[in-house]
């Protein structure tokens, strides 16, 4: 896999793997899949994976970390803190207290099985914490030698700006895709400005730009992205028909739907690292298969006019209030 650079100091595979889906809100998980999913991923050379202590909750660290303790040195480890869920599942806020920005990373470098996180992300950012006071407890993991880089998620411009003032934040990790491409407006602008690296999240719109999910009833009963708007009756009719444009261009070009937007987020520019997470060796193979395809500028502005920005229907998520605090 080719090297790219996050924030030009942490040097990661151009195409990571995202662990969530082995553990949650994707359906049932198999554990043995996943490990070898994770395994081949190695051998490949995506040696970024990133995990979150919410996953699960607790136990995607738990297996990540299990998976990687006789090759910690060749693996970039990303996961993330601020999200409170209770063991049973349920939600319950966000938070940014410094206390609980130490007591998270103890847990999360206990579960992982490892002394230190290579880049550690807040998860979101809690409105009633100034982002200063955060990222001031987030820098003193960096002294203690826990953490080696800083990461946020999901924040809005002038949050990434006042948090880049006290320590340098090394990469923005945000949903972005042909169907989610709202960075486009002012954050990736924001962060090319001030040198830090993008990570996308959901690079296959959260499976939906595969081709592979035809109804609702191809999800799973548990499935959680059968509460989300975009797959919830006329929005997913709409956006089965956007779809449609890119099995069509993908089979032109002879790849995949799935190959096809990787490599369009790829071509976004070089300071984009794509997170896909498949829970397969396939669909894995198939995904990282996409660094080799080469998208021509009449084939980004076909994409352009077959899926235009804010041409995708519904909100991100049931509640946006989560979203760029």
């Amino acid at each position: 896999m080719k090297q790219v650079s996050l924030g030009n100091t942490l040097h990661v595979s151009n195409i990571g793997l995202g662990c969530m889906g082995m553990s949650d809100f994707y359906g049932p998980g198999d554990e043995a899949e996943s490990l070898a999913t994770i395994d081949r991923a190695l051998e490949l050379g995506a040696n970024f994976l990133d995990t979150a202590d919410i996953y699960g909750p607790y136990t995607n660290e738990r297996l990540v970390g299990g998976a990687i303790q006789d090759r910690r040195d060749q693996v970039v480890l990303a996961t993330k803190f601020g999200i409170m869920r209770d063991e049973a599942g349920g939600f319950f806020g966000v938070c940014g207290r410094p206390e609980y920005v130490k007591q998270a990373c103890e847990a999360s470098l206990k579960r992982l099985e490892t002394d230190y996180i290579d880049l550690y992300y807040q998860h979101r950012v809690d409105p009633a914490v100034p982002i200063e006071e955060t990222v001031g407890a987030m820098a003193e993991l960096v002294k203690e030698g826990k953490v080696l880089f800083l990461g946020l998620s999901e924040a809005a411009p002038e949050t990434i700006r006042r948090a880049n003032k006290v320590h340098p934040i090394t990469a923005l990790q945000t949903e972005y895709s042909l169907w989610s491409r709202e960075p486009e407006d002012e954050i990736l602008q924001t962060v090319r400005e001030l040198g830090i690296g993008f990570v996308a999240y959901s690079p296959l719109g959260r499976g939906f730009l595969s081709g592979m999910i035809e109804t609702i009833d191809d999800l799973a009963p548990d499935d959680w992205r059968r509460g989300c708007p975009r797959f919830q009756g006329d929005n997913f009719s709409r956006n089965l028909d956007l779809v449609r444009h890119v099995q069509h261009l993908a089979s032109e070009k002879g790849i995949t739907p799935s190959q096809l937007a990787l490599a369009w987020v790829l071509a976004q520019g070089h300071d984009i690292v794509p997170i896909p997470g498949p829970k397969r060796r396939s669909y894995l193979e198939e995904d990282l298969a996409a660094a080799e395809c080469t998208l021509t500028e009449d084939e980004l502005a076909q994409l352009d006019e077959v899926f235009p920005y804010e041409a995708t229907a519904g909100d991100r998520y049931a509640d946006m209030s989560m979203v760029n605090l």
